[in-house]
């Protein structure tokens, strides 16, 4: 997962934050968005050392992990780009959209680039329909997006540029 001694600075950090809390069953959900936001992902290494912490099964974990398309188990790249594929989305060219980006950069939705710089999901409908289709790039909405916005999306993840 990560070298040895920054994966032990994350675990202390996720077990005080898990001890500060006044219930553990309760706040599952809580406990994994911390785990994920100090790892990046939730590895079964991550979730076994949950449900051992909360005295709950691997399962019951995994479970919640699995259910919630926010929780991932595999590593993100460093900009995570979403397609919303709603209805509204997808009458508007949504899937278009998907594949050319999926093309652009030679990665099919769900997998991440060989450099670890992007990923793209899918999403079902974000609840900005009047903004179709809908690109999602590192938290940031883009509305009626069309095949040619594409490549300034990519150079302003890549850039910083907001």
């Amino acid at each position: 997962m990560c070298n040895n001694s920054l994966a032990e600075e994350k675990f202390k950090e996720l077990d005080a934050f898990i001890d500060g809390l006044e219930e553990d069953e309760g706040n599952l959900i809580v406990i994994l968005h911390k785990a994920q936001n100090l790892f990046g992902y939730l590895p079964r290494e991550v979730q076994l050392h949950v449900s051992r912490k909360l005295k709950l099964s691997a399962a019951k974990v995994n479970g919640v992990v699995t259910f919630y398309s926010y929780f991932t188990e595999e590593p993100k790249g460093q900009h995570v780009i979403s397609v919303c594929m709603g209805t509204a989305c997808f009458v508007r060219g949504a899937s278009d959209i998907l594949s050319s980006l999926q093309e652009k950069l030679g990665i099919k939705c769900g997998e991440t680039t060989k450099d670890g710089k992007f990923t793209i999901d899918s999403l079902r409908c974000v609840g900005a329909c009047g903004l179709a289709p809908v690109v999602i790039a590192d938290g940031r909405v883009h509305g009626r997006v069309e095949i040619d916005d594409l490549d300034k999306i990519l150079v302003e993840l890549e850039s910083g540029v907001r």
